[in-house]
């Protein structure tokens, strides 16, 4: 276990992921999302087999013992891939941001509900605390559904996003029930090669041919959101999801930075007043989390024997 190295790559992919949807965005008004997904997908793959049999996982790594559970979660998170590309294209980048931190709360409740997890008082607090928090940074969005025609756009875009999220929580259920027999090697891949395929079917809806600049764009997003799964997947291997998890917020700082250098985008206040509220409560999770582990891990030492 190497804790800063494992901080140090948790902080590379939420940059890197930040970069990714900066460089979407910028292509979005030549590009529609199911396009943008295609080249998203398609690119990560050469990185990924690269990692993987400079690895030597390459033979052992691709092995998949549920077909269909690697189908779903595909499907699932191709879905919530889209529907935040699309509203990349409608809102600013910060914000964006911001409402996608409402998935790993979802997945709380989510896994209440599949998996049977127990949440407690403590945690559904939390949530309901992240819950505000969305409505803070939706309120002004949801008031202007009925006026003009960008401020409606932006409106759409809020719910495309938190849709997004919604479609995100639940692949994390998906994933939940893949990690217990499948190599996460394989999760990444896989998830790649459904979500390459399935962008295909949005063709009929309409396909543009982007220019040079878009093209670079495009092929960067893909090349970048490979490297960043890599650095994802490798940050939990060198410390405990409860040291790095909390990093993911990083990337509020990132997209604001990125925002106003490269899309004029200043944040509001009632978006930085929710987005607050958001992140506080994924913290608490995230530590409520870790505190429970700590007790479990307690409660198993009690009981193994001593020889």
């Amino acid at each position: 276990m190497s804790p800063f190295k494992g901080i140090a790559l948790k902080l590379c992919s939420v940059m890197l992921f930040v970069v990714m949807s900066a460089l979407i965005k910028a292509a979005s008004d030549t590009v529609p999302p199911g396009e943008a997904v295609f080249f998203r997908s398609f690119f990560a793959i050469p990185v990924i087999l690269t990692w993987l049999a400079l690895r030597g996982d390459l033979r052992t790594g691709l092995k998949v013992k549920s077909p269909m559970g690697h189908f779903w979660r595909g499907v699932v998170g191709t879905t919530a891939m889209g529907l935040m590309f699309a509203g990349l294209g409608l809102l600013p980048l910060p914000e964006v941001t911001a409402l996608g931190y409402t998935a790993p709360l979802l997945t709380v409740v989510f896994a209440a509900m599949f998996l049977d997890e127990r949440v407690g008082l403590f945690r559904i607090g939390a949530v309901a605390l992240g819950m505000i928090g969305v409505l803070i940074v939706l309120s002004p969005r949801l008031s202007t559904l009925s006026g003009p025609t960008v401020e409606t756009a932006q409106a759409v875009g809020a719910v495309l996003v938190l849709l997004g999220a919604v479609c995100a929580a639940l692949a994390q259920i998906y994933i939940r029930k893949l990690v217990a027999s499948e190599e996460t090697s394989a999760i990444v891949f896989y998830f790649s090669m459904t979500s390459t395929l399935l962008s295909l079917l949005t063709i009929p809806f309409g396909w543009a041919i982007p220019g040079g600049t878009e093209t670079i764009y495009l092929i960067l997003a893909g090349l970048l959101g490979g490297t960043a799964q890599i650095f994802l997947t490798s940050a939990y291997r060198f410390a405990d999801a409860s040291v790095v998890a909390p990093f993911d917020y990083a990337s509020m700082l990132f997209a604001l930075g990125i925002g106003y250098v490269f899309f004029d985008e200043v944040p509001t206040g009632p978006m930085l007043i929710g987005a607050g509220l958001v992140i506080l409560a994924g913290i608490i999770i995230i530590l409520r989390e870790r505190h429970l582990g700590l007790k479990r891990g307690k409660a198993r030492a009690l009981r193994t024997p001593q020889g």
